[in-house]
């Protein structure tokens, strides 16, 4: 899902008719979810006492929210058309407004669940450094491989051959390939995450009450605090990784609309654009 959203969804929110330089202010909520939900996800999480577990209500409703959102995006032509958006127009509003709030769903969902997992892996590892070190290798290599499927998919352009009801009189070729993908991960991700919820135990932990003042907000004044202690060797470190950040996003955001652009002379609603 995440290889589909950045090598997908910056040509098409521009088929919609949002303007280039527009685009990479709904891409904002990536970084925003980011620092807001995964530690608000952490706390929560941490102190959940359902009966079900500590992680698994959070990694399944980030998981179905993640499937929503997506129906969200890739419908979103269709359902600006059904509101009443000109086909005929550059710019179709409706669609643009399902698209965006689609998107930013799928960014909170995303960070929902990835924290949780993380989380889940820990509570697994059991304190063990060597349980641990695997299974965060196993995490990042799966990532990985999602990432190389991801953008594998995006480049093929008859991928909406499978689900021929992906194309519509709103939706051409580009849009129904994206269509597709997305709900051939719907499919992938329910899957996996009922497979992996419902056979894998939740060790039990002792959720410890918290009585602390402000609550929730207590873990953004921590994260804070936590700067004062920090060693030199930190804030080099993170001063690296923030540069690192600045640099990668951009990159990620416009190589595939640089690619469609720059090298290959295409532009948005042309057909050989349109194709990848």
């Amino acid at each position: 899902g995440w290889a589909l959203q950045l090598s997908l969804l910056t040509p098409y929110i521009q088929m919609l008719g949002l303007p280039h330089g527009a685009a990479s202010f709904i891409w904002l909520c990536g970084p925003v979810s980011g620092l807001l939900v995964q530690p608000l996800a952490g706390y929560f999480s941490d102190r959940c006492k359902s009966r079900f577990g500590r992680r698994r209500p959070f990694i399944m409703s980030g998981a179905c929210l993640v499937a929503a959102a997506v129906i969200l995006i890739g419908f979103a032509a269709d359902i600006g058309h059904s509101a009443g958006d000109d086909m005929t127009k550059k710019t179709k509003p409706r669609a643009v407004v399902v698209f965006v709030v689609g998107f930013w769903i799928l960014d909170v969902a995303n960070n929902m669940l990835q924290g949780p997992c993380r989380a889940f892996l820990a509570d697994l590892s059991a304190g063990d450094e060597n349980k641990m070190t695997h299974a965060m290798s196993f995490f990042a290599f799966f990532m990985g491989i999602g990432n190389v499927l991801g953008y594998a998919a995006g480049s093929y352009n008859n991928l909406h051959r499978l689900l021929p009801f992906t194309r519509t009189d709103a939706c051409e070729i580009f849009c129904a390939n994206l269509k597709t993908c997305f709900l051939i991960h719907i499919c992938l991700l329910m899957c996996l995450t009922i497979t992996a919820l419902s056979i894998v135990k939740e060790p039990l932990v002792n959720v410890v009450d918290d009585e602390r003042k402000g609550g929730s907000l207590m873990v953004f004044v921590e994260l804070f605090g936590a700067l004062k202690n920090l060693s030199k060797p930190m804030w080099i470190l993170m001063l690296v990784t923030c540069l690192n950040w600045i640099a990668w996003f951009p990159f990620l955001l416009y190589d595939t609309d640089w690619m469609g652009r720059e090298v290959y002379g295409g532009k948005v609603n042309q057909s050989v654009y349109d194709m990848g």
